[in-house]
């Protein structure tokens, strides 16, 4: 629930940030885009930058978006294996042994 919470954020964010970027208005700070980034918004932040193009050129800032982006997605895809692999590993161990 937290990650589609704050990649909401992010993505929203992002997108006001490019209104304000074009209206003249205020503009979101890079370390409060980067912070929800880094709080697991990296995905959102991401698929705003590249769906409206904001921020995509600026360094560093968007080689640190990419990294948190990197980093999101290995974390998650270790924790989804933490709690898939044992649930299709008993299974198989059982039939396993039943052989």
């Amino acid at each position: 629930m937290w990650l589609g919470l704050v990649n909401g954020l992010c993505f929203a964010l992002m997108l006001i940030d490019k209104y304000r970027a074009r209206s003249g208005g205020r503009r979101i700070s890079e370390i409060t885009l980067l912070g929800w980034a880094l709080l697991g918004g990296a995905m959102g932040a991401a698929a705003a930058a590249h769906l409206v193009r904001h921020k995509t050129r600026k360094q560093p800032f968007a080689a640190r978006l990419r990294f948190l982006l990197w980093a999101e997605i290995i974390l998650l895809t270790l924790w989804a294996a933490a709690h898939v692999v044992p649930h299709v590993a008993a299974p198989l161990a059982e039939m396993a042994e039943e052989a």
